[in-house]
């Protein structure tokens, strides 16, 4: 088990046991110790994996156990959830592993004051470590908890509306890739509430990966006979618990994040945009908003936004994997959109699709218009993290990464703030990054084409994978 970059990592196996409780005593821990009050009440959510029911009613018997009350709310968005607890100051944890595969799973801890922060799992991973020994599991609860599902949903739904002005998507054709998504149902009520005409696709029983920044070519092949099938304008969804949007344009081509998060802070009129080094190098160019950059993980982002905040700016977060924060309140028609400073799914989708509405553009000449760098990720999955580790010892040598890279020309940059981010002296940047959250390698590229900056990334991770299976004293 480990933090990753956002929340605790690792198999479903693992946490269904003692781990789940045991970070979740911490978790109490830490809340007391932070000035929390005994018997407060704590918000518990889950995604629909096949283990986070279990999950989630262990970490409830040890919030009961360490005299706190567990609010139990089902099946929600991460995003709703921590709305909820924010609006009512009550500390919330989600059981979900979002974009990775079903045999592993996670939790994601709030205070009531919103996401913890790196040192709060630096001190909870301390506590674990010390404690496991000793820990016993508390008894499975007897009677069941409180239930405020329909609460938190309600309150998201509320929020929705402050996005968009009623009946702002008459007229689009919708497609709602739903397949095991948490806001499955939710998404297609919230676009329908706003006039758009909407066609559910894709739902499945059974827990379905996605992974917003490595969407498979299957994947894409389907995006794309729905969006001719159904004369879509665009698809939408989301990954696991909703807190990373996908969209897609009217010929199902990927809309990527970095351009939901352009959109979002042009829709918002961001004064300051907070977004990790993975994202695409050309938001920082010309469009009228100061651009700060982090290391990957929304507890990164996070802390940034709030160093930049000054009285009246519009401060926003996003992800390359397309995910916002939004920082600050702001005002939109005549409303005000609370600030909601954890990753979310439905802001980023209604600000795209109102900008397609209200320009008038289809999503593919948005694209276009802005003219950013290509880009484009993968990952290796089911990598050992001490193979990661091992290619990024080896790749710090500046010499060992110009051989390494010798096929896309000279090394002119190299950013280490998060990995190896490698500007080339064409231009072109790759960038290598072990997750945080599972055992893979990533790889993110920027090219002029988005053929380029997909043979970019596909001959990197090849010769990734081909390095790490010779000789330690050996380049390819």
């Amino acid at each position: 088990m480990k933090f990753g970059s956002s929340g605790l990592r690792g198999l479903a196996s693992e946490l269904l046991g003692k781990p789940s409780g045991l970070y979740t005593e911490a978790f109490a821990w830490r809340l007391a110790a932070g000035g929390g009050q005994p018997k407060a009440r704590v918000l518990v959510g889950r995604d629909l994996r096949d283990s986070s029911p279990t999950i989630a009613a262990n970490c409830m018997a040890a919030l009961a156990a360490n005299g706190l009350q567990p609010i139990d709310c089902g099946a929600i968005p991460t995003p709703a959830l921590a709305l909820y607890g924010l609006q009512h100051g009550m500390a919330a944890l989600m059981v979900t592993g979002s974009h990775i595969p079903a045999d592993r799973n996670g939790i994601k801890f709030y205070s009531p004051h919103g996401e913890i922060s790196k040192a709060d799992e630096a001190a909870m991973a301390q506590y674990a470590a010390e404690k496991s020994d000793s820990y016993r599991s508390p008894p499975s609860a007897e009677t069941a908890f409180p239930t405020h599902h329909d609460q938190a949903i309600a309150a998201y739904r509320a929020r929705a509306k402050d996005i968009l002005k009623p009946g702002s998507l008459s007229g689009l054709r919708i497609g709602v890739y739903q397949h095991s998504s948490v806001a499955a149902d939710l998404l297609v009520e919230i676009l329908r509430s706003f006039g758009a005409s909407v066609t559910p696709v894709g739902k499945s029983d059974t827990f379905v990966p996605v992974d917003t920044e490595a969407v498979s070519p299957a994947t894409i092949a389907k995006f794309r006979d729905w969006a001719r099938e159904f004369k879509l304008d665009a698809i939408v969804s989301t990954d696991a618990d909703a807190d990373r949007p996908l969209i897609t344009d009217e010929n199902g081509d990927l809309f990527r994040g970095d351009l939901i998060g352009l959109a979002v802070a042009l829709y918002l009129r961001a004064d300051v945009v907070v977004t990790p080094v993975t994202s695409n190098s050309g938001i920082s160019k010309t469009f009228g908003f100061e651009v700060l950059r982090t290391k990957v993980g929304s507890p990164f982002v996070i802390e940034a936004m709030e160093a930049s905040y000054r009285a009246g700016s519009i401060v926003l977060g996003f992800e390359a994997n397309g995910g916002v924060l939004l920082g600050s309140d702001c005002s939109l028609h005549g409303r005000t959109l609370t600030a909601l400073p954890t990753r979310d799914a439905m802001l980023p989708i209604l600000a795209v699709l109102g900008t397609v509405a209200s320009t008038g553009k289809k999503l593919s000449h948005l694209r276009e218009l802005w003219k950013l760098p290509a880009c484009a990720s993968e990952r290796l999955e089911n990598f050992p993290v001490e193979s990661s580790r091992s290619l990024m010892r080896r790749l710090a040598d500046r010499e060992q990464l110009q051989r390494f890279l010798a096929p896309f020309g000279t090394v002119a940059e190299v950013d280490e703030t998060d990995g190896l981010r490698t500007r080339m002296a064409t231009g072109e940047i790759i960038h290598l990054r072990p997750s945080g959250n599972a055992p893979e390698l990533r790889c993110y590229s920027e090219a002029a084409k988005p053929d380029r900056a997909a043979a970019i990334v596909a001959l990197t991770l090849e010769r990734a994978r081909a390095i790490t299976s010779t000789d330690e004293t050996e380049v390819v």
